[in-house]
């Protein structure tokens, strides 16, 4: 079906395959089957030369698909049915008989394809599971008695006790859970222990494995060394008496040739009291042997030279005899020849005529032959000229195929590369954006601290400012100002300076009350009035000071007091620049702030950070 054959079958044989796969009729499922096979039965016939088989009939596959279809009825009829009587069954399969419906579910039954069971004596056929009944009613009575409990549980339930009960059942649970955990903890622990005795016995058995293994294999080696030097030993033992043997051999071999050439007469007698050792009677045989083989080199020429001889005159006396027999070949090779060309002329005359005979017998054929010939031709030109057309057309549309396929392909690839291309120049165009907004972020950043820098460079610098015409001020009232510092009111008009000073409450309330003297004045002491403000506050743990309490000389009368009256130290009233205080301890803008905004033309003034009251004990 995946490779679409279905596809190019009969309608019969798609509805057949439809009804045994798809459809769920076990009623009515042979009964539609049925006709389908009678007519797939008759389908069939001859196929073109170019197929492997050359006829095919599809009646050859209906016992195989009745088969079948019986198989998927009692699939479904199981399926559906527990019991049925054995005459529907026979009814509902039309195509065997009911016991061979019955081989057939025993070889279902044995392959595990159903599960069925028939009753002959009932006359039914039992689908489902088909184990004995006494498998099933084996624990009937423990059923009964359990089921006969659960009634007499029903009709007289036993009543609830009035005990502790209600005050257990809240706890229950923790003492189940907690009994739980105790058990699986012992259990846990139970097979922990008999993992390490089944690990320690394990062990053990190894290595007690491991150590006959060990002597096993040194004794092995230790017998295996022990043979391997009693063999060294007897093949050293063999090889020497094999060695004395051949030697003894040779001696004797050569005492007896010596033996034989001393009964020849052709040596001299050997002394009795010459020594004979192997060397000398091996030197002895080599020189017989020597002599021997000359005097056979000498007797060899000379034969030689007497076949030579002979050769030589037996080859003259022949030649006249072989030139003499020559002719007489020739001469009868020349009559045979002649012979045999007179014999094959004639039977050459004799096949012409023959042939002359068959052609004029066959002339009447040759009209029906061109006739059968053409036919034949023109046949076989038509099956190629189709076959080119159907190559030719095949073969355009796997190129049409290919073509497309190349072209879907390419079109994917294109969209591929494209969308490759866009994500990445909007990546770039995302990074590109991320470092311009970081580098101007940066520069924004590197400008406002700078800018943040400046001004408190010039916010510190007023305040040192500050600072020293204050400490200035204290040492005037004081009465312990430098020689060298002249007063305010003495100092010429060019040398004072432009900017309006700016002192804090706490400040000025210190100058104030301070003696003339010059006498360390405790700070509780220093403003007894209840009108007087409140001592400037600690720093908290952060290191600021705290908040300063509203100026109360400036709630006064406003009117600045004379040039004398502001430099004697008895004066309760504040100094002129205090005015420019705001209540709750902050510093109104000073009229000169323009400075450190960026210049006097500038529209946007920078804002102003208000500097925090130092503690005039602490300087």
């Amino acid at each position: 079906v995946s490779k679409g054959v279905l596809s190019c079958a009969t309608q019969e044989v798609k509805d057949l395959y439809h009804l045994l796969e798809n459809d769920f009729l076990p009623l009515d499922v042979a009964s539609k089957i049925h006709p389908l096979l009678m007519k797939i039965s008759k389908l069939g016939g001859k196929l073109t030369s170019a197929s492997s088989v050359a006829e095919v009939q599809l009646s050859q596959y209906v016992p195989s698909l009745e088969r079948l279809a019986t198989l998927r009825l009692l699939k479904q009829v199981s399926q559906l049915y527990q019991t049925m009587k054995i005459e529907s069954l026979s009814q509902m399969i039309p195509f065997f008989e009911f016991s061979m419906v019955e081989k057939i579910s025993v070889d279902a039954v044995k392959h595990k394809f159903i599960s069925m069971k028939v009753d002959h004596m009932k006359g039914a056929v039992l689908f489902g599971n088909t184990g004995l009944e006494s498998d099933k009613l084996q624990d009937h009575l423990a059923v009964l008695a359990e089921s006969l409990n659960k009634a007499r549980a029903m009709i007289y339930p036993t009543p609830k006790k009035a005990s502790k009960l209600g005050e257990v059942l809240p706890g229950l649970g923790e003492i189940v859970d907690k009994e739980h955990k105790r058990l699986l903890a012992r259990k846990s622990i139970i097979e922990k222990r008999k993992e390490e005795q089944e690990r320690q016995l394990l062990e053990m058995e190894r290595e007690e494995e491991s150590k006959r293994q060990n002597l096993l294999k040194k004794t092995e080696e230790a017998e295996k060394k022990r043979l391997a030097a009693m063999f060294e030993q007897q093949r050293a033992e063999r090889i020497r008496k094999e060695i004395e043997e051949r030697e003894l051999e040779e001696a004797q071999a050569l005492l007896q040739e010596t033996e034989k050439h001393l009964k020849r007469g052709k040596k001299k007698p050997i002394l009795d009291g010459e020594k004979l050792t192997k060397q000398t009677l091996i030197e002895r045989a080599l020189s017989e042997q020597l002599k021997e083989r000359q005097e056979q080199e000498k007797r060899l020429q000379k034969v030689a030279k007497t076949m030579d001889h002979l050769e030589r005159a037996k080859r003259e006396e022949a030649a006249p005899l072989i030139e003499a027999a020559f002719q007489r070949r020739l001469v009868e090779e020349k009559v045979l020849h002649e012979r045999e060309q007179q014999l094959e002329v004639e039977l050459s005359r004799q096949r012409h005529d023959g042939d002359l005979k068959e052609k004029n017998r066959l002339a009447r054929m040759l009209e029906n032959k061109m006739i059968f010939q053409e036919r034949v031709i023109s046949r076989r030109q038509a099956e190629f000229d189709q076959r080119r057309v159907e190559g030719e057309e095949r073969i355009k549309q796997i190129i049409q195929a290919r073509k497309q396929e190349r072209d879907i392909k390419r079109k994917k690839i294109f969209y591929v590369r494209s969308e490759e291309e866009r994500i990445k120049k909007m990546r770039e165009e995302e990074e590109a954006r991320k470092r311009e907004e970081a580098e101007r972020r940066r520069k924004e950043e590197a400008e406002h601290k700078a800018k943040m820098d400046e001004i408190a460079e010039k916010q510190r610098q007023r305040e040192r400012e500050l600072e020293e015409k204050e400490r200035l001020r204290r040492e005037a009232l004081l009465g312990r100002a430098p020689e060298g510092i002249s007063r305010p009111s003495e100092l010429p008009a060019g040398s004072r300076t432009t900017e309006p000073v700016v002192a804090t409450p706490a400040a000025a309330a210190a100058a104030a009350a301070a003696p003339t003297t010059g006498k360390y004045v405790p700070k509780f002491r220093l403003r007894p009035e209840s009108s007087g403000p409140a001592p400037p506050s600690e720093p908290d743990r952060w290191g600021k000071p705290a908040p300063l309490e509203p100026d109360r000389w400036a709630a006064g009368s406003r009117a600045p007091p004379s040039q004398s009256d502001r430099w004697t130290s008895g004066s309760r009233a504040p100094p002129q620049d205090s005015d420019r205080l705001a209540g709750g301890g902050s510093r109104a803008t000073p009229p000169d702030s323009n400075r450190f905004g960026g210049g006097s033309g500038s529209s946007k003034a920078e804002p102003w950070r208000p500097s925090r009251a130092r503690n005039p004990q602490r300087g």
